[in-house]
């Protein structure tokens, strides 16, 4: 192999040739995506940089000057839109913040928003689960916050043994990275157990279904409520080497004061107040590890300004805007599997007028929608309800079990216009969320400020 001096100067100016040349049809991609409203063109323009030069994603991880920039990476499950918005929102209180705020959270999604963001100081990603430990590995990441770990899509990534697998050799390859992790998810614990530089939250989680063995031993996972309310979990079964394996006491944890900060965290201890624009108790979850992650990329975010951040947030890509449409006020809501799915029925206005129910089996959605029969349903007689959908009669099916009395409208748009006037909740998948989204962009009035999705898969 010839690595002779000017050998070397040509490879460097080739590979320079490269990225500046995928950088070019990036650019090119996108402004065409826009042009012919085919969305934000956030997945295109990655997908023709990367296919040019597929070292692009690491040598624009440095800033311009080519320094290490401070990078966060937020996956899970559920709630990495959102946790990552908040956490963009407090670390721009210092920093010009590079993020794929779209949720184009895979290796095209994340190099168009370090494209977008090549003079930002700082960057903040959400990451699909998978994706995590080549793209960590790229930009050098400083943070990994780890939300939650539960059934999703099974068709496209598996069990979620699968997945706690591959997320804790990353944590294992990169003892240096701060981990943000949620201490009330069994996974997640699992996960980040061996960390030198953890983080515990108790940020919560509402859904047990996917928690009741230890991903390392395989024995039975124990649930009971302490004396203080706090929802504690243990094995069985010890660890080989001896250990427990536990629930850990977190520094920072959720409750409806505000957020609680314990002694050793990087901030002051007490209670700060959290009131949030968003609803639901997962979104103050979310917003707690979001808070706790903006300290720990220690870029000078103070904790007040990082609760201020979180508590701006009033929509993410789209979701719990209301719009006009039709003679109709429908606030949106977007769910894609068990956990997000039960979670997001928490957050069902009862006293609104319908409830329209969209789901789709579509790629992006995974195809198998046996996870329907794991979501009660049930509750909902003071509610006008209608099915909706490509899979509409099998949610119907599923209804009609859970004894919920309802209709069958499978286009989502015409069972919202077939609704009594009046508010009209609508929870639906990610397509069906999707496609739903363009015809009230297109023919709604917005009532409260959206912002637009992209083209690509956001969770």
């Amino acid at each position: 192999m010839n690595t002779t001096p000017q050998a070397r100067k040509t490879k460097g100016l080739f590979g320079k040739l490269r990225s500046s040349v995928a950088i070019a049809a990036a650019d090119a991609a996108t402004w065409a995506s826009r042009k012919a409203g085919r969305g934000a063109g956030g997945m295109i323009g990655g997908l023709v940089a990367g296919a040019i030069d597929p070292n692009l994603m690491a040598n624009l991880g440095p800033g311009t000057n080519g320094a290490h920039r401070p990078t966060a990476i937020v996956t899970g499950t559920n709630g990495k839109s959102t946790t990552t918005r908040m956490l963009a929102k407090a670390a721009q209180t210092t920093r010009a913040v590079a993020t794929n705020e779209g949720g184009d959270n895979m290796d095209a999604g994340v190099i168009s928003a370090l494209l977008a963001g090549r003079t930002a100081e700082t960057v903040v990603l959400e990451v699909d689960e998978l994706h995590v430990p080549a793209i960590a590995e790229k930009l050098d990441a400083d943070v990994l916050v780890l939300l939650n770990l539960s059934r999703d899509q099974l068709d496209r990534v598996g069990e979620i043994n699968k997945i706690e697998r591959t997320l804790r050799a990353c944590v294992e390859t990169r003892p240096d990275m701060t981990v943000i992790a949620n201490c009330d998810d069994v996974s997640v614990t699992s996960v980040a157990w061996d960390s030198p530089n953890v983080v515990w939250v108790s940020a919560g989680f509402g859904w047990a279904g996917d928690s009741t063995s230890c991903p390392r031993t395989g024995g039975a996972i124990i649930h009971e409520t302490r004396e203080d309310g706090i929802v504690d979990w243990y094995a069985v079964k010890k660890l080989p080497d001896g250990r427990e394996f536990r629930r850990p006491e977190p520094t920072w944890r959720i409750t409806d004061e505000g957020v609680v900060v314990e002694k050793g965290a990087v901030t002051e201890e007490g209670t700060y107040p959290l009131n949030l624009k968003l609803p639901g108790n997962a979104n103050r979850g979310n917003a707690t590890q979001a808070i706790a992650a903006a300290l720990a990329l220690g870029i000078g975010v103070t904790i007040d300004d990082a609760i201020t951040a979180a508590e701006q947030v009033d929509n993410v890509a789209g979701r719990y805007s209301t719009v006009h449409f039709d003679g109709h006020d429908v606030r949106l809501m977007l769910a894609k599997n068990p956990a997000g799915w039960q979670e997001a029925l928490s957050m069902v206005d009862r006293t609104a007028d319908s409830l329209v129910i969209s789901v789709n089996g579509q790629v992006a959605d995974g195809q198998d929608l046996s996870w329907l029969w794991d979501v009660r349903f049930e509750n909902f007689e003071s509610v006008h309800v209608v099915a909706a959908g490509e899979r509409g009669t099998d949610l119907a099916v599923r209804l009609g079990y859970a004894g919920v009395e309802h209709e069958l409208i499978k286009d989502t748009v015409e069972a919202i216009r077939q609704c009594p006037p009046g508010r009209v909740e609508v929870l639906a998948n990610y397509t069906a969320f999707r496609d739903l989204k363009r015809v009230l962009d297109r023919d709604g009035t917005v009532v409260s400020d959206t912002t637009a999705p992209s083209e690509g898969k956001e969770s």
